[in-house]
């Protein structure tokens, strides 16, 4: 039987290789508990069909190891973007309006946005709600997760959280107008009241995923 009848296993080594960026046959056999044979044979048949790509690792001495990552016709076949009509729709907005009128057309649909997002995550724990902001985005198409940090001084320190999402929903809007993808910082900043955001990872820098750490905001302590 061919890998070409396994679209189960192809479609685990593609969402691997989504979150991990690149791996090698042995990393792939290891995280899916399938043979390094079978996993070869399932990465020809990926490969020859232009769904990924590889760069050869030469560490030390001895055969030189392949290193397996998606290739841009791989990302698009994964469900994450939305209709090919918003872009046609932004292409003839920003064409028919000014630079500025456009500009400000797409901050005010990001603030809406992000006050959607606020009333929908709740009120809860800041856990609760980064969960309930990952569910969101998962519903969106983002294949997004969080975990907890916990801090180096629990006792003086609340924990951290990170949203991590391996891929972008608009990453074809995001191509042609960066700073639509640019807001979602600021996005989680409003949807996370009373919360610090940083961005530690980012697809459009070239890294493999977008990143952001999450923490509660330490009230200032005024002088008497």
């Amino acid at each position: 039987m061919t890998a070409a009848q396994h679209p189960s296993t192809k479609q685990d080594i593609l969402y691997s290789l989504l979150k991990q960026g690149q791996s090698t046959a042995q990393e792939l056999a290891d995280r899916l508990n399938i043979s390094p044979q079978a996993i070869r044979r399932h990465l020809k048949d990926l490969e020859e069909e232009g769904l990924i790509e590889h760069q050869i690792l030469q560490v030390g001495v001895g055969r030189p190891n392949h290193a397996y990552r998606l290739s841009r016709e791989g990302r698009d076949r994964l469900p994450d973007r939305y209709d090919e009509f918003a872009l046609s729709l932004l292409d003839t907005l920003a064409k028919t309006v000014g630079k500025d009128q456009f500009s400000d057309i797409l901050r005010k649909q990001w603030e809406q946005k992000a006050l959607e997002y606020q009333k929908r995550v709740g009120t809860g724990t800041l856990q609760d709600r980064v969960a309930n902001l990952v569910e969101l985005r998962q519903a969106e198409g983002y294949m997004a997760e969080w975990h907890m940090v916990e801090p180096e001084k629990p006792d003086e320190t609340p924990p951290h959280y990170v949203i991590t999402e391996y891929n972008c929903a608009i990453s074809h809007i995001a191509e042609s107008f960066p700073t639509v993808c640019g807001h979602e910082l600021e996005m989680f900043a409003i949807a996370l009241q009373d919360c610090k955001v940083e961005r530690t990872h980012w697809l459009v820098n070239g890294e493999h995923r977008c990143g952001y750490l999450i923490q509660a905001k330490v009230p200032q302590s005024r002088g008497i």
